[in-house]
């Protein structure tokens, strides 16, 4: 079946009955290529989310898919208005995919979740029980993991050791997406890359609680896998940036600095070891690369540090010309906007 025109996805987008009120739940779920997961994944939320006398929203995102299941969203907007469906006009991938879902959602409680039927939405309960013990967000862990050995399990263990590491946030499984937020700790979280499976960390990083909770997951019964091992590559360099963030995004200067300082010292000491080799053992300098070693590194560290007086400029002007805050408020008291 093919997908419809992309001049009529927008008018996909319905707003839920009572919009004048928002829904306690957002649920946020992105599909890319998914049309035979729709209406299993939709009819599983339902028996989940309506027993337990909250009101809710479903944010299903189409990322660009080049099946039915344009079509197969648009059909379930029409019948429920609980539903919400945002189209891309190409696929974009599972980050910006959460990213649109969460813009377009407007529940104080946000639950994501995977379109491909492997997340289990009878789990939804246990994370809101959890959430209710006072934590801004609970992430999923998927201990038993249906998925290969070799291709998924290892490299995500392997991945998730590392990112635990680095960030000081200690979860099992940062690849599950299978999470319940607090809209609070993630409203000033922009995503981009493969970032979207870091927003625990983002919230440890401005005070929130952060926990896990074992979940249920299934085997992949229909469509296929976008998932490959490169992957995990790209989740790594997304973590080294994210630390950047986390400790250089106010002072780059000191990043920059620091590291040309550095390869000023090792040129420094690139021609002291020269000179030691002419003076005690005759070796010229056209019979070494260390000279030129010295003034690739002295270069190097001009360079660097040059580059971080022009980083220092950039964020100045992004927080000044936006009128952008270095911090967050957590609460205020007898004070009032404006």
């Amino acid at each position: 079946m093919a997908a419809e025109p992309l001049r009529n996805r927008a008018d996909a987008v319905v707003a839920p009955a009572g919009a004048d009120t928002p829904p306690d739940l957002s649920v946020l779920v992105p599909f890319y290529d998914e049309e035979g997961n729709v209406d299993a994944v939709y009819r599983e939320l339902l028996a989940a989310l309506d027993p337990l006398g909250r009101t809710f929203e479903l944010v299903f995102v189409n990322d660009g898919s080049r099946d039915g299941t344009a079509t197969a969203l648009n059909a379930l907007a029409a019948e429920d208005p609980r539903v919400k469906v945002v189209h891309f006009i190409r696929n974009y991938g599972q980050t910006a995919a959460t990213m649109a879902a969460i813009d377009h959602a407007s529940g104080e409680i946000l639950i994501g979740l995977d379109g491909d039927g492997q997340n289990d939405p009878a789990d939804i309960p246990r994370l809101l029980d959890k959430l209710d013990e006072g934590y801004d967000v609970v992430s999923g862990w998927r201990r038993d993991r249906k998925d290969r050995t070799l291709s998924r399990k290892i490299p995500s263990r392997v991945a998730n050791r590392l990112i635990s590491r680095v960030s000081g946030v200690r979860l099992h499984d940062y690849g599950c997406s299978l999470k319940a937020y607090r809209r609070d700790v993630i409203k000033n979280v922009q995503l981009y890359g493969d970032m979207h499976r870091f927003i625990p960390i983002y919230t440890s990083w401005m005070g929130g609680r952060v926990t896990e909770l074992e979940v249920n997951h299934r085997p992949r019964t229909r469509g296929q896998s976008k998932y490959g091992i490169n992957r995990v590559f790209k989740v790594l360099l997304d973590l080294m940036l994210v630390r950047f963030f986390d400790r250089y995004l106010t002072r780059p200067i000191h990043f920059f600095f620091g590291v040309g300082l550095l390869s000023m010292f090792l040129g420094i000491a690139a021609g002291l070891w020269a000179i030691w080799l002419k003076v005690v053992d005759g070796v010229s300098f056209i019979e070494t690369p260390l000279p030129l070693l010295v003034v690739l590194l002295a270069t190097l560290g001009t360079i660097l540090i040059l580059m971080g007086i022009l980083a220092e400029l950039v964020v100045r002007t992004y927080y000044e010309a936006q009128g952008k805050t270095t911090y967050i408020v957590g609460d205020r008291r007898n004070l009032t906007d404006g």
